[in-house]
């Protein structure tokens, strides 16, 4: 009970193996869907198989005869027509926001919208029940481009509302007074002949999240509480919204996210689906179970991306950026998203990156289309951002005829210059951008690859080599309760935790943060082993469920360890000042004189000393305690950040394309990322490296594709290209480290750093191989087929006939590729 950990072998630092894998990769867990409380029934969904269609009637009659039918359900028999799903943030005050109802009411908007549920005994019998639904449909037409969305006549997804935008949202530098005027820098870089302007326009497509574990719900409305399993990311949000969607009292709400099989930002939302089986819970007094199949979740849990960026920088030939404007369209699909319409605005801060840029403006239009909405998807709107802003620095290069990496460094922060406030506003506390870009020039061999890449191009060789550049940050660990006030966000950015000292000299840890496989357990129990001095095996974090951790605002947005993180450390300082207290009692000495290190509290210039064990002990007993302090030692901690963090970071990518068939090969990625300080380099490395994935992913393979008439055609694994382990190489990462100087940890974030920064470095990359032969740019993602059409438009020859590339995926079939089914020459 006295043990102690070794004060010569700190946590922090330590990679550690996750205690979470002994339970998450032997199957001895469970998941939401493993979940069946005793007589619990199972809902399927009658979906839309159109995407913009009004509704005349809904025929139930024969599937509720079927066996093990409890009901069936429309939005009318449910009594929910006033139910509409949240949106939590509203970006201008005259946000067009259409209510979205848990079941369609008159007309479906994108196809796979909900219009009736069955309940049954079992899900087959459910499923079965639902395909004998008939539904009678008046077909609309689809509004699928955004820009023809917005012209005059335009088909109105939402009638009622008179309009296909939801908003524009702007930020002007000259209008904060942050910057100088973006209007001013155009028309001066126009007048003048030792100056460029540089427009061009980039087009971000539609991605699916993709997690390994399907959106699921259980619903037991028995007990004195409605309890909710759900698979999501956001247990206390869900219980909050829950209650302003439906009423239900918040005290009377239980949710728990049991162990979450991933989410990347696609399990942030608030589903109609979760609020669906509240209803039907409540009205049959029983429990209910939804769980969607693999086909459902890719056409309607919400997608992410889905931007058309326009995109102006100015500069003097010298090079010196002058000026950036930014317009964007961004696609919400057919609804708000939970935080949807903000995901740009976030965006609108990282533009800038970590450039010196003097004048920038900045404007979203959201636009409603007939698609799957779209919401947060790992790194919500600075992935976009990061994208527009590499790519655009890469033809600034072209243009002046510099070698693009000599151009950023020319125009980035200065590690001496830090903290730097930005165009934005942003003030970004440390960095250093210099050590990260040599580092990765190093490990890459970036002078070498660039003498083969010249002779390569010298002796006309069939396979080219490109070298693709980012050199990125972003703004994480959301946020500032205040900040995001002012941008009109629905909550705040605090986070809670308490520590609970046990009899025994265990320690729980109770976090707001919810994990969906970031490895929280292990890292929660590396800093709390470091701050108590007790050994790792005996910290026990416990999260997701609002039962044991009634206060939290969950996970996204890199928040776990820069916000979370500091919760804990708050909590384990107030144990330890409440220890000593005790300490000095059971010493018989002066609270001023005790001292505490390593699980040790000691006298001053004395031996004396007593085990936070010992003492966790003596305050259960609670025999002989100190007056007017309470016997226990448990402590609560809530951390509002001053400061977003600003992790960085210098990603290098080596792409060979073979010029007579478009074939892309990622040869080597070399990525130097500064998060700060590492509390597990194994965990961190582990995030990048998935991260790294995702990113590629949508630069190599990954497109939600949408026929004329709005349907998802490649809503499978077997048509949604996803890389394999095969499919890529071997990564060469690197962490160096300036501590952050706003949080105690001096922690940055890391889960989004890699799906940031990777995207335009491969296109970056394959833009470089190609660009001598005429090629000015490739859409996401640079399939072989695109590519090599890329290359005959450009030398003027015909793309009617498709090279076969078996090797490359997503890129043979003959001329047909599943990420690009239409065959588009861009």
């Amino acid at each position: 009970m006295t043990a102690t950990a070794d004060s010569t072998a700190l946590e922090f630092g330590k990679s550690r193996t996750r205690k979470e894998d002994a339970r998450l990769i032997t199957g001895r867990t469970r998941y939401t869907d493993s979940i069946t409380p005793s007589g619990c029934l199972h809902v399927a969904v009658v979906r839309s198989p159109l995407s913009h269609a009004k509704i005349l009637s809904i025929d139930t009659a024969e599937a509720k005869k079927a066996p093990g039918v409890h009901g069936v359900y429309t939005l009318a028999d449910l009594g929910a027509e006033a139910v509409g799903m949240p949106c939590a943030w509203p970006i201008t005050p005259d946000q067009k926001a259409p209510q979205r109802p848990v079941l369609a009411k008159d007309a479906v908007h994108f196809a796979g919208e909900g219009v009736a549920v069955v309940v049954a005994r079992t899900l087959a019998e459910a499923k079965d029940a639902a395909e004998l639904v008939e539904v009678d449909y008046d077909p609309l037409d689809p509004v699928l481009d955004m820009e023809a969305a917005l012209a005059e006549g335009a088909t109105l997804v939402h009638p009622d509302l008179g309009t296909n935008e939801s908003a524009t949202w702007v930020f002007d530098s000259g209008e904060a007074g942050t910057g100088g005027s973006v209007s001013d820098a155009i028309a001066a870089a126009e007048a003048d002949p030792d100056q460029v302007v540089v427009k061009r326009r980039f087009r971000q497509q539609r991605l699916v999240p993709a997690f390994m574990e399907p959106r699921s719900c259980v619903v037991d409305p028995t007990g004195e509480q409605i309890v909710i399993w759900a698979a999501t990311q956001v247990p206390h949000i869900l219980r909050t919204m829950t209650t302003v969607t439906l009423g239900v009292p918040e005290s009377k709400l239980r949710v728990i996210a049991p162990d979450v099989g991933g989410g990347f930002g696609g399990k942030i939302g608030v589903l109609p689906e979760e609020m669906m089986t509240v209803l039907l819970a409540q009205k049959l007094r029983k429990p209910v179970k939804w769980t969607e199949t693999r086909s459902e979740c890719m056409l309607t849990a919400h997608h992410g991306r889905d931007q058309i960026q326009d995109i102006t920088i100015t500069a003097k030939k010298d090079g010196t950026i002058t000026g950036l404007d930014v317009k964007l369209l961004a696609d919400m699909g057919a609804y708000l998203g939970l935080v949807g319409p903000g995901v740009p605005v976030l965006g609108a801060f990282m533009f800038n990156a970590i450039y010196k840029v003097p004048a920038y403006r900045f404007s979203t239009t959201n636009v409603f289309t007939t698609k799957t909405l779209t919401d947060a998807y790992r790194g919500a709107g600075r992935p976009e951002a990061t994208f527009g802003i590499e790519r655009i620095i890469d033809e600034l290069a072209v243009e002046l005829g510099r070698e693009p990496l000599e151009l950023r460094e020319q125009n980035w922060i200065k590690h001496e210059e830090f903290p730097f406030t930005t165009v934005c506003g942003l003030t970004y506390d440390s960095g250093d951008y210099e050590q990260a870009t040599a580092r990765a020039k190093e490990l890459f061999d970036y002078d070498g690859l660039r003498r083969e890449q010249a002779e390569r191009r010298a002796n006309g060789d069939r396979v080219q080599l490109g070298i693709g550049i980012s050199t990125f940050t972003e703004m994480c660990g959301l946020a500032p309760s205040r900040v995001l006030g002012s941008l009109a966000y629905g909550a705040g950015g605090w986070e809670a935790a308490s520590i609970r000292m046990l009899a025994t000299g265990k320690v729980e840890v109770i976090t707001g943060a919810s994990a969906h496989g970031q490895g929280h357990e292990t890292a929660f129990s590396q800093i709390v082993a470091d701050k108590l001095g007790v050994p790792f095996e005996d910290v026990e974090v416990l999260h997701g469920d609002t039962a044991s951790s009634p206060k939290g605002l969950d996970t996204y947005g890199s928040r776990s360890l820069v916000v979370g993180g500091i919760a804990i450390t708050m909590a384990a300082d107030k144990v330890i000042e409440k220890a000593k207290k005790f300490a000095a009692h059971m010493l018989e000495a002066d609270v001023s004189d005790i001292e505490f290190n390593a699980g040790q509290f000691t006298v001053r210039g004395t031996g004396a000393g007593k085990a936070i064990q010992e003492i966790a002990f003596a305050a259960f007993m609670a025999h002989d305690y100190p007056e007017g302090i309470e016997p226990s030692l448990d402590s609560d901690a809530v951390y509002d950040p001053e400061n977003f963090s600003f992790p960085h970071g210098t990603h290098l990518a080596a792409m060979e394309v073979d010029t007579d068939t478009g074939r892309v090969t990622l040869r080597q990625y070399v990525c130097v990322d500064d998060i700060g300080n590492v509390v597990n380099p194994l965990i961190a490395e582990g995030q990048v490296h998935g991260g790294l994935a995702q990113g590629i992913a949508q630069a190599l393979f990954e497109e939600a594709n949408y026929d004329d008439q709005g349907t998802l055609v490649n809503g499978t694994f077997v048509d949604y290209t996803l890389p394999s382990a095969a499919d890529l190489p071997s990564f060469t990462t690197e962490i160096v480290s300036t501590p952050a100087t706003s949080n105690p940890l001096g922690v940055k974030g890391v889960g989004e750093a890699g799906t940031i920064a990777s995207t335009p470095a491969i296109v970056n990359g394959v833009l470089d191989a190609v660009r001598h032969l005429g090629v000015k740019d490739i859409e996401m993602p640079t399939t072989s087929q695109r590519v090599w059409r890329a290359i005959q438009a450009a030398q003027g020859h015909s793309t009617q006939e498709t090279p076969i590339d078996t090797h490359s995926p997503g890129a043979g079939l003959g001329s047909i590729d599943p990420n690009n089914p239409q065959g588009e020459v861009q």
